[in-house]
């Protein structure tokens, strides 16, 4: 702890200035800048806020099953020129109609309507299913259509059914062998799967098949590319809530249970949180897209951004309880934490510089992306938790006596040995911190040595059980401690 060493110890009055040569090389006294304005800096994070919201609403999903196989190889090139000449596949859905009572006359009359319905939903470009096939054509005239306008009945309706299954066109492609499975081919049109209109379109179809087919007892389903680029956005999406929320409420309970107060739980919380808003406004505002991989990389940076906020809030809070004011508890904090939090954030953003060496374009942009995250997330914790520590806590002066539980830490009783060799040639056994701990030397040492006797009673403004009541108190045993150690002979 930092009442151990004296060349680390809580010094009360004045600003804590650590080492002349930091291993951050300085660049923690960022955090300082927006603690000599609190009330500005909250005026212009309020301003960087609004702004994240709109670079959050700019960012897109990227539901591309191509893009995890995206790279500068030459096969990669290859399947690119090849989606470009043949792109119909990307934007096809495909309805599958499957059971034995597939070509009875009522079902393949309502499969006809939802065929017929399915090229009135917005969005469809063409369809093409069973009912699209035309018979030979005669001499002369155009192919007529394969399915009549009304279907016939009894053992004409059988053999126009063995006419279907026997069709070329349609046998073994849009239609099973067997008659029991049909497919429909409906192509949407491709701005609206590049869109959010894609989620309506979907939703239609489906809507469709429920209301024709619904009681037919068909099983219908929906594949091809656009659908499953549709769940990929859902879950991405669905994910990144999940983990953003749980992460916020786990940050949330843990820092309450921790320090107990409300204002500390703001102190220590709330700036990874802005961190990650910050973090997906400027990606947004950057034109990245979110994906699976993003999705990993913001509970990642909270909880970097999380640890090091509890250890800045748990050093300022240290320092009140040794009787600091909080201006100076929280600047001690980033001056004494704020290395370490910068070499934290340093290494994660070594290791996402490392990924622009991958050969997969995927893995490049998540590097990108958790770099500039980690960089925003070290300035925003850095500069908030100071900030909301001298906005929101309160009463630092009697701080420390209202911690429940915790003894007065007397800095001088607790920093140093009190050795007496005069009388026997071996030091004294070591000052313990808690109530008493003058009071704790043997006696007859302080006396064979000259020393003035402690005190067996508590003084005056120190409660029974060694709690001490007021700060100020707390700084009198302090000096009175270091008298009592400076008149002890060395040898």
């Amino acid at each position: 702890m930092l009442e151990k060493h004296s060349e680390s110890e809580v010094h009360v009055d004045k600003v804590e200035q650590g080492s002349t040569s930091s291993i951050a090389f300085g660049l923690e006294r960022l955090g300082l800048i927006a603690v000599r304005a609190p009330i500005v800096s909250c005026i212009v994070l309020l301003a960087l806020i609004v702004g994240a919201v709109f670079g959050i609403y700019r960012i897109k999903i990227d539901d591309s099953l191509s893009q995890l196989f995206r790279s500068d190889t030459r096969e990669f090139k290859q399947y690119e020129e090849v989606t470009k000449k043949f792109p119909a596949e990307e934007f096809d859905v495909l309805v599958v109609v499957e059971g034995k009572t597939l070509l009875e006359r009522s079902n393949l009359e309502k499969l006809r309507d939802f065929v017929t319905d399915l090229q009135l939903v917005e969005g469809t470009r063409g369809l093409v299913s069973l009912f699209s096939a035309r018979q030979a054509p005669a001499p002369g005239k155009l192919p007529a259509a394969l399915f009549p306008p009304e279907l016939p009945e009894g053992a004409a309706y059988d053999k126009f059914i063995e006419t279907v299954k026997n069709n070329e066109i349609i046998r073994g492609k849009l239609l099973s062998e067997d008659g029991t499975l049909a497919l429909v081919v409906l192509s949407l049109d491709p701005e609206v799967v590049a869109s959010n209109k894609l989620t309506k379109t979907v939703a239609d179809i489906r809507a469709l098949m429920k209301e024709t087919l619904g009681d037919t007892g068909l099983n219908v389903q929906l594949s091809g590319v656009p659908v499953m680029q549709l769940e990929i956005r859902n879950a991405v999406e669905r994910d990144g809530l999940t983990y953003n929320i749980l992460g916020i409420l786990a940050g949330c309970i843990i820092a309450i249970i921790f320090f107990r107060k409300i204002s500390f739980m703001i102190a220590a919380a709330f700036p990874p949180m802005i961190a990650i808003l910050l973090a997906l406004g400027a990606l947004g505002w950057a034109n990245f897209n979110l994906n699976m991989f993003l999705n990993v990389m913001t509970p990642l940076i909270m909880v970097i951004s999380f640890s090091d906020s509890m250890q800045l809030t748990f050093a300022a809070r240290d320092r009140l309880i040794a009787g600091q004011d909080k201006f100076t508890a929280f600047k001690n904090a980033v001056l004494v934490v704020g290395p370490a939090c910068l070499l934290t954030h340093g290494t994660a953003g070594i290791s996402f510089i490392a990924l622009q060496f991958s050969d997969s374009d995927l893995i490049r942009k998540f590097g990108e992306a958790g770099l500039a995250a980690t960089i925003i997330a070290l300035v925003a914790v850095l500069s908030l938790v100071p900030v909301f520590g001298v906005l929101f806590v309160r009463n630092e002066k009697v701080f420390a006596g209202q911690v429940p539980g915790r003894r007065c830490r007397r800095p001088g009783a607790a920093q140093f040995l009190l050795l007496d060799r005069g009388a026997h040639g071996r030091p004294a056994r070591p000052v313990q911190p808690g109530r008493g701990a003058v009071r704790r030397q043997p006696r007859r040492h302080l006396r064979q040595s000259g020393a003035a006797l402690p005190a067996r009673r508590p003084g005056a403004g120190q409660a029974p059980g060694g709690r001490c009541q007021r700060s100020a108190r707390c700084q009198a045993h302090w000096r009175q401690s270091r008298q009592r150690a400076d008149r002890v002979p060395q040898g």
